[in-house]
């Protein structure tokens, strides 16, 4: 073959702009199954406004770039406006205490303020979360969410000196915007944010039993490939998450959220913009309704939101007038993971710095098979692998891959919206070694010293045998049951509108794992034995964003 007859390869080129981004987005382009709309905006010039997949797999439609969705709770940052708006005209008091505006609350371990409530610092338990593991996914009415939250007798932490993700803070600022405006919260968003921004298509709805113009079903993927219908467990979802939109309104949102205000002063948006400070002075990336932290080394601001069946992710790179939203109705992805392939696609390596680090399991394989507890705060941690990266299991859940920092491990409040979490790797297993007997973790700036549960579990028929009877959780206003069923041990927890069912395993005789299968995800949870005498009294439970909820024993 003569040198002449021999076809030139040439590199293939990088896709730019629309190209590169229809590559990231075609596996949604689908006419079988849901997907989700796109809107990408820069220096407030639309480059990229397309849907992807169906908005009813019921019915056959097709999303469009104008189909509305619920941008869950995304909505947060919105509320917070709200309440400022409120601040400005000298009819609302940020710093004071809750019960100055909602006189019912109780008084736990001091008092939050509404700012705490903002920057989920204020330490009460959260309605939702208390909600799921007392009656799973049943649909709770108007006005248990308030009840619930003032039947707490117990809380996560005192008013900051911690942070963890909490709805329920959202919720009793919501009401308090009712109450000192004198309309409505869905009324009040509307008056005064979405129509003088021309927001036309943005509104608040409290329950997915409202029938909604335009907007898309909400889809839950099981396991067997099939679809089930999302709703919220709740009639009455407020600034917690209740918001539904377009990719143009919430683009005509963000290039606002970036530039010149229409709404709200420039005093009101730095507090939005102001990151919150605990007690101990630890610094996290959550504002008010809104996370700012770097990524790849340029400062992003963004909030995600999930409902029952959809999930919604709006970031803005300021820096580069960069606006993205993503907003689905049932994919099997993650749109923040798909707003940061946005970002890379379209800002050049060298605006972008290097890519975040996470661990390698290979390098903590040891730790794999360890779990640790810590007797005083009920803390239960594990590890594993996601994907090859070396996770912390926090309560039982599933792993949430950890930020390598060299000396040190980091699950950030921005990985999991609690902590953060940190860890020094000096105290690790690597290869060949043994995982050691107790382990350090900083939870926000406090220290907990965590002791290694048995690496051989007790069997669970002898462990599980102390725990079976009845019991009384005063705080999810609930009885419960823990009985075996063959060789399954079960807590059933019989809440006011439905029943929970947890399935029990042993780590220790006091420590035991939890699992319950609600319709959007597998949850796990921590139980903790406490006894007299030898003999169980009360059992405490931990969840991801619920802290030593009291189960006490009433009888056999």
């Amino acid at each position: 073959m003569s040198e002449s007859s021999v076809s030139e390869v040439k590199p293939a080129e990088k896709k730019t702009g629309a190209a590169a981004l229809d590559d990231i987005f075609q596996p949604f382009n689908r006419s079988d199954a849901p997907g989700l709309v796109v809107g990408v905006a820069q220096h407030g010039k639309t480059l990229y406004r397309r849907a992807f997949g169906l908005a009813s797999v019921e019915l056959g439609v097709a999303n469009t770039p104008w189909t509305r969705m619920r941008i869950g709770s995304t909505s947060k940052h919105f509320t917070c406006l709200a309440a400022l708006l409120l601040v400005e005209e000298g009819k609302l008091d940020l710093d004071v205490g809750a019960r100055t505006y909602l006189p019912e609350l109780p008084v736990l371990k001091g008092e939050p303020t509404l700012r705490q409530f903002m920057s989920h610092t204020g330490g009460y338990r959260c309605y939702l979360d208390a909600g799921f593991m007392a009656e799973g996914m049943a649909i709770k009415p108007k006005g248990v969410a308030l009840a619930t939250q003032v039947r707490q007798r117990e809380v996560n932490f005192a008013p900051g000196e911690k942070m963890i993700y909490n709805n329920g803070g959202y919720h009793m600022l919501s009401l308090v915007i009712e109450r000192i405006s004198g309309m409505p919260f869905e009324s009040f968003l509307k008056e005064r944010i979405f129509t003088p921004l021309g927001m036309v298509d943005t509104e608040s709805v409290p329950s997915d039993f409202i029938i909604t113009r335009g907007i898309a079903a909400l889809h839950v993927p099981l396991p067997d490939g099939s679809l089930r219908r999302g709703i919220f467990p709740t009639e009455e979802v407020r600034g917690e998450g209740a918001m539904v939109s377009t990719i143009d309104d919430m683009l005509r949102w963000l290039a606002h959220l970036r530039g010149p205000k229409t709404v709200g002063s420039d005093k009101t948006w730095q507090q939005m913009t102001t990151r919150a400070r605990l007690n101990n002075g630890t610094v996290n990336p959550y504002a008010l309704g809104l996370m700012l932290h770097p990524y790849r080394g340029v400062d992003v601001i963004h909030h995600g939101g999930g409902v029952i069946g959809g999930t919604c992710q709006m970031i803005t790179v300021p820096s580069a007038g960069l606006d993205i939203i993503i907003i689905a109705n049932g994919i099997p992805a993650s749109p923040g993971e798909l707003a940061n392939k946005v970002i890379d696609a379209l800002l050049d390596d060298g605006t972008l710095g290097k890519v975040e680090t996470r661990a390698e399991t290979a390098r903590f394989k040891p730790m794999i098979a360890a779990r640790y507890h810590a007797p005083a705060s009920g803390l239960t941690i594990g590890f594993g692998d996601a994907a090859g990266k070396f996770g912390l299991m926090l309560y039982n859940m599933g792993p949430t891959p950890l930020r390598d920092e060299g000396d040190s491990l980091r699950m950030g409040f921005e990985d999991a919206a609690v902590g953060p979490f940190v860890f020094s790797t000096k105290e690790f297993a690597t290869e060949g070694a043994t995982p050691p007997a107790s382990l350090q973790v900083i939870e926000a700036g406090h220290v907990h010293r965590l002791e290694r549960l048995p690496e051989a579990a007790p069997a669970l028929s002898e462990a599980g045998a102390a725990l079976v009877g009845r019991y009384r959780a005063p705080d999810l206003d609930a009885d419960a049951r823990i009985a075996f069923e063959g060789d399954v041990l079960k807590l059933e927890i019989f809440g006011k509108w439905g029943v929970n069912e947890l399935v029990l395993e042993a780590f220790s005789a006091d420590v035991f794992g939890l699992k319950m299968n609600l319709a959007f995800a597998p949850l796990g949870a921590a139980l903790n034995v406490e006894r007299k005498e030898g003999r169980v009294t009360a059992l405490r439970v931990n969840t991801w964003r619920t802290r030593q909820m009291m189960f006490e024993r009433v009888g056999d």
